[in-house]
């Protein structure tokens, strides 16, 4: 067998599990914090934006994965760990204003509501920072794979 096929197999794995990972991250947080119909109701109205962050999770975490098992460089995941931050954050905004009957005594308040009120601006911010994240780690396997 192929090492190439092997590493980008086994990369695709870490991937696939990392965009199912998210969703169900997305489905549990919505759950706990305002319950099923409230999580079935969000992912109705905003799928399209959930989908997408979670497959673009998925498709960085493969090419980091790949990228990683051929170089063995720990340097890039600053790049994934941020803009896969910003993937999480987007699709668990939809769900936070209602920490407003929980955060208040925390002074949050405002972010709350700050979230709450640019929830489509935020899932764009997470899917430009997939497509970022995606984009730097292609040309840093173009780099080492064709220098």
């Amino acid at each position: 067998m192929n090492s190439h096929y092997y590493l980008a197999g086994k990369a695709a794995v870490f991937g696939a599990l990392a965009s199912v990972g998210l969703l169900a991250l997305y489905a549990a947080v919505l759950t706990f914090i305002s319950g099923f119909a409230f999580m079935l109701d969000q992912w109705a109205q905003f799928w399209p934006y959930i989908v997408t962050l979670a497959v673009g999770f998925g498709i960085q975490v493969t090419l980091y994965s790949y990228l990683r098992q051929k170089v063995h460089e720990q340097s890039h995941g600053t790049v994934m760990a941020v803009s896969g931050t910003a993937s999480t954050a987007a699709m668990i905004s939809c769900c936070t204003h209602y920490l407003v009957n929980l955060l208040p005594v925390l002074g949050a308040t405002g972010l709350v509501v700050f979230v709450s009120q640019y929830q489509i601006e935020l899932f764009w911010f997470g899917i430009a920072a997939n497509l970022a994240g995606m984009s730097y780690m292609i040309y840093k396997i173009k780099t080492i794979l064709y220098v």
